[in-house]
């Protein structure tokens, strides 16, 4: 059997199994073997396929795979949903308390308690969301 139709056995195994384990690692030694059937592909003896495996795969594990998992563990850019609505300023339309309230952010009115449970805060008045936990907002009192 030809050594290039190996290489690409090798590759697509790797590939496989990258999908299955999503770690990048095994993805970037499948883009080595496919490097590595190139070479063979060109008629190029055993010693140098294994030396552009090795190679790629070893510029691939050194440089690649470091972005990929940094890029990977970035927080999203753009906040959506309710963690959109942390750090905006509401107004109170029912007291709020550690236990119930209403507030109005942005065009929205949502249930309310007080992040400090000990306070009570008058209708009227303007609060910062601290938190979301499900539907209801935790606020804290403007100075």
């Amino acid at each position: 059997m030809l050594a290039w139709i190996v290489w690409l056995i090798v590759a697509a195994v790797l590939g496989v199994a990258e999908l299955m384990t999503t770690t990048f690692a095994l993805g970037i030694i499948a883009v080595g073997a496919l490097v590595a059937a190139g070479v063979g592909a060109l008629h190029v003896a055993l010693p140098f396929q294994l030396l552009a495996f090795v190679v790629a795969s070893g510029a691939g594990l050194g440089f690649v795979l470091p972005i990929a998992r940094r890029h990977i563990k970035q927080p999203p850019l753009l906040k959506t949903g309710p963690a959109a609505l942390v750090g905006r300023s509401a107004s109170v339309l029912e007291e709020v308390t550690g236990q119930s309230g209403r507030v109005r952010i942005g065009g929205e009115v949502w249930s309310a308690r007080s992040y400090d449970e000990t306070l009570v805060i008058p209708v009227g008045h303007m609060v910062d969301v601290m938190q979301i936990e499900g539907a209801t907002a935790l606020v804290y009192p403007r100075e």
